[in-house]
């Protein structure tokens, strides 16, 4: 499975911006000598393999911040943040007013633009937004955690807030991943 390459462009942004360039510019030099793959100029349009994209976020929890993983969450959110910001691609899925209209027809969207492969299906019952996505193989945590991330700041964005919980995940040995968004009183 590829995920578009917005995802490496807004994280290297705002790496660069909190990290600075010089810092951010010699992490991608040492990322290149470990793996050749990253010598490739990576633009928003290019479709990055899921596993090279859970690399570099592996590599910069790693580097920037001294091993903590919990950060791939922040990595979503920041994604998905910018992505539905007025200058952001995708501002347009924002054009709805209903939030139902907005959990069952944006966020699949949302989903297909980003990724080539994997069903995602959404629903917004009883207040509780059903976040799912089946047919993917990638095995890895905290890049779930990226998602569920992603996925709730879009709410957010939305002009909802929420309370996050995973209920299944393919790292988990499930065969989905299943999360569920618990909207609360704005």
């Amino acid at each position: 499975m590829k995920i578009k390459g917005t995802f490496y462009v807004t994280t290297k942004t705002t790496m660069a911006e909190v990290f600075g360039q010089e810092r951010w510019n010699s992490f991608m030099t040492r990322l290149a000598e470990k793996d050749p793959y990253f010598k490739n100029v990576i633009m928003s349009i290019t479709l990055i393999p899921v596993e090279k994209l859970i690399v570099i976020f592996d590599e910069i929890c790693k580097e920037f911040f001294n091993g903590d993983y919990s950060q791939y969450s922040m990595f979503g959110k920041v994604g998905a943040k910018y992505a539905l910001s007025q200058e952001g691609p995708y501002k347009s899925y924002l054009l709805s007013k209903d939030i139902k209209q907005f959990v069952d027809f944006a966020l699949p969207k949302l989903w297909s633009t980003y990724f080539d492969g994997g069903v995602c299906t959404t629903k917004l019952e009883n207040n509780i937004v059903h976040f799912k996505v089946t047919g993917v193989e990638f095995k890895h945590h905290y890049f779930e955690q990226c998602l569920m991330g992603y996925f709730q700041q879009s709410i957010k964005v939305f002009g909802r807030k929420t309370i996050a919980k995973q209920v299944r995940g393919i790292s988990s040995g499930d065969e989905d991943i299943y999360f569920q968004y618990a909207l609360k009183d704005s």
